[in-house]
């Protein structure tokens, strides 16, 4: 190799301000290091959190206690007592990045299980090209060890603070439609899982499930809803180049051509900024090894506590005072230093000197940033760190629609953005608009996210403000287009993020859902594993979660329902519900100045 690993991370030491601050709003951040712990506890019990402070529905959840077990033989103890006392038990990491209250135990009194110190790779096999590691190993440590043996996973997530058990369990993937596709949870091989027992086995027992095991193909997406895993044996390939190359055009063809494009490039994304007429296409391929090229991806690199203060304050001005034009300026400013600055990847580990970038597969697939210890050294924060005040707080929807059906959807957000112009800024403010991710059809996991047909991830994210009962600039149009990829073109939402909308009645859309809830019954037959939330999903409990599809006041406001009536969104704040301007059969709180409000 060029240069070792390690000495290539040593160089990556220090970024531009000027493109931290410029690229700050436009970055997938997390915590980790020094960050909140999302469970806090105190004389009366704990309280869970996530890494964005707030759950979808703005309520935390409880549990008893907490433990940190360090091996597999403390987790059998945890499991055990959690049986024998017939408490709810939930297994999660140091820094939970699902949006989703997966991770709650169900009620106040159950356990919450963290990962955190259970994070050690347990082997490398050459030979046989596996890897098997504990479930709360982060991806990154995962991806440094498997470098420095000159091993790679050939698809990953685009962010790589995630333990490998979490990201598992809610379906993460990279972009691909190539081999068996993007997804991470289409390599698992092998996989632990301790769940309850009878008393007669001390309440708690270790499964193994090997590929041909029809019980794993439930485990390798679970929703944590089978038991506590316990260690996890994926496929590796020898390490491997890529080559990426972002080119931005006009969006007049982009419904054209995204079917062939998805099938072109082995790694290939398209990002789609409507409100500006543009789309950057994530031109990725594999090359060989003996490519010159130190390239990295540090995408991810956080920002200073100025500028991210500096971010929401402009949003928030532009909120209050309902100026659609000073976000749309906002979403030009951060799309015209995108590319020049080169969108987080650097050549030769140092600088950017333009694309391509040719990069080792370790350094180039994925980005940890501002998660590390090493950013926050160098006054450098995730956008959404808890511990800044004044940081993003965003909504994001995301799911799966067929690749065949990505054309319609355009035409459709095109005619949306026609009919206000302007009016889709607020989502190209974040993340550059929308992302399509593409992931290959299989049946090797009963829910994952391309049970028929190749899918495309359609992703995008948008304002959440302070409280659930002010509604948000241009609401209207994020519903819409919201309700247009669910309800219109079928999509099935992202395990681990969206709104608590998104998911009524998702568990018809998985044709093998009954085969998922039968294992279920399987391992953990009482729900020990499961809660309120879970079960909401899994279409078990059919009265919700408590705040899941909550109908009362303002609640389409933040996508705990979908409005029938006037009062679910903000009457007397002039939003009323109505249906949408180009999906017709959508509900969505629009903005409307009645005669009485003209009057005063």
């Amino acid at each position: 190799m060029e240069s070792s690993i390690s000495e290539r991370k040593r160089k990556v030491t220090s970024l531009i301000l000027v493109a931290a601050i410029l690229l700050s709003s436009w970055a997938f951040t997390g915590v980790h290091g020094d960050a909140a712990p999302i469970v806090v506890c105190d004389t009366t019990g704990c309280t869970i959190g996530n890494a964005y402070a707030y759950w979808p529905d703005r309520i935390p959840c409880h549990a008893a206690s907490v433990v940190y077990p360090k091996t597999e033989e403390e987790i059998i103890q945890a499991v055990a007592h959690a049986v024998k006392h017939n408490l709810k038990i939930k297994a999660g990491s140091r820094h939970s990045h699902s949006m989703t209250k997966l991770v709650c135990p169900g009620g106040d009194n159950g356990i919450f299980l963290s990962t955190s110190n259970y994070a050690s790779i347990i082997s490398i096999d050459k030979e046989a090209g596996t890897v098997t590691v504990q479930a709360g190993t982060q991806l990154q440590d995962l991806i440094d060890a498997l470098a420095e043996s000159g091993l790679a996973l050939t698809h990953v997530p685009y962010w790589s603070g995630l333990s490998v058990a979490g990201l598992l369990s809610t379906g993460a993937h990279g972009s691909s439609l190539f081999d068996r596709g993007g997804a991470v949870h289409e390599y698992v091989t092998e996989m632990t899982l301790v769940v309850p027992a009878p008393a007669s086995e001390n309440y708690a027992r270790v499964v193994t499930l090997r590929e041909g095991d029809e019980d794993l193909k439930a485990a390798r997406v679970s929703l944590g809803v089978l038991g506590v895993i316990s260690t996890i044996t994926l496929q590796v390939k020898p390490l491997f180049k890529r080559s990426v190359e972002l080119v931005m055009e006009d969006d007049d063809d982009l419904e054209e051509r995204i079917e062939a494009y998805s099938k072109e490039y082995e790694f290939g994304d398209v990002r789609w900024v409507p409100s500006l007429h543009k789309v950057i296409y994530r031109l990725e391929k594999r090359v060989p090894l003996s490519t010159p090229g130190n390239g990295v991806n540090t995408r991810f690199h956080g920002s200073p506590l100025s500028s991210i203060k500096a971010a929401r304050a402009q949003e928030d001005h532009a909120e209050t005072t309902k100026q659609r034009e000073a976000k749309c300026s906002l979403a030009t400013s951060r799309l015209n230093a995108y590319l020049p600055s080169g969108a987080g990847y650097l050549n030769n580990a140092t600088t950017f000197t333009g694309f391509p970038v040719i990069g080792l597969q370790s350094d180039i697939s994925t980005s940890i940033g501002c998660s590390s210890t090493s950013a926050e050294n160098r006054g450098l924060y995730c956008d959404w760190d808890i511990r800044v005040k004044g940081r993003r707080n965003y909504f994001e929807t995301s799911a799966y629609v067929p690749v065949r059906s990505c054309p319609s959807l355009i035409k459709d957000v095109k005619a949306l953005r026609k009919e206000v112009p302007g009016g889709l800024c607020n989502v190209d403010l974040y993340d550059g608009g929308f992302l399509f991710r593409f992931v290959k059809q299989s049946d090797r996991a009963y829910l994952g996210n391309a049970p028929h047909e190749d899918m495309a991830e359609v992703n995008f994210d948008y304002y959440r403000g302070y409280d659930a009962t002010t509604p948000k600039l241009d609401e209207d149009l994020v519903s819409e287009l919201e309700q247009m990829i669910l309800y219109k073109y079928g999509g099935k939402p992202h395990w681990g993020k969206n709104r608590n909308v998104a998911f009524e009645g998702v568990a018809t859309k998985y044709p093998e859902m009954e085969k998922f809830l039968e294992v279920k019954v399987k391992h953990d037959p009482h729900g020990l594993f499961s809660s309120e939330w879970s079960d909401t999903m899994l279409g078990i409990n059919q009265k919700g979660a408590p705040g899941a599809t909550k109908v009362g006041a303002y609640c389409a406001l933040e996508g705990l329902c979908v409005c029938s009536r006037d009062e679910h969104c903000a009457p007397e704040q002039n939003y009323f519900c109505r249906p949408g301007r180009v999906f017709s059969s959508a509900r969505v709180c629009r903005h409307e100045v009645t005669e009485s409000a003209q009057s005063l």
